[in-house]
């Protein structure tokens, strides 16, 4: 398992994301390694939560190739080379169902990497 991983899924628990999920890419995709998937209620939460992934991943030593989405978005997607973090408000998340497009990608235990 990644620290890399570790480290993103961990920002995301500090700042109580919801419903995190990932999804196991390696033998999928050569995009990415591992997509990590929550969300937020609102906007302000939203925000918090995205910029916590940023600052921790970053002081962690990893850099983050781009982040797609800003405060006022319903999306906001981090791109870490090998991980790729989408954070979501609630109905977004229902809307494009990320999990059901990719349902035949294995998920992790997200509590392993807590």
């Amino acid at each position: 398992m990644s620290d890399l991983l570790k480290t993103a899924v961990k920002a995301l628990d500090e700042k109580k994301a919801e419903n995190i999920v990932v999804m196991d890419f390696r033998r999928v995709s050569p995009l990415a390694d591992y997509f990590v998937i929550s969300h937020a209620d609102n906007f302000r939460k939203l925000a918090a939560i995205a910029d916590n992934v940023v600052d921790r991943l970053e002081e962690a030593g990893y850099p983050v190739k781009s982040v797609e989405g800003d405060e006022s978005s319903n999306w906001i997607l981090i791109d870490a080379y090998d991980v790729v973090v989408h954070v979501f408000l609630k109905e977004d998340r229902v809307f494009y169902g990320l999990e059901k497009l990719w349902m035949d990608v294995p998920r992790m235990d997200v509590n392993e990497l807590l």
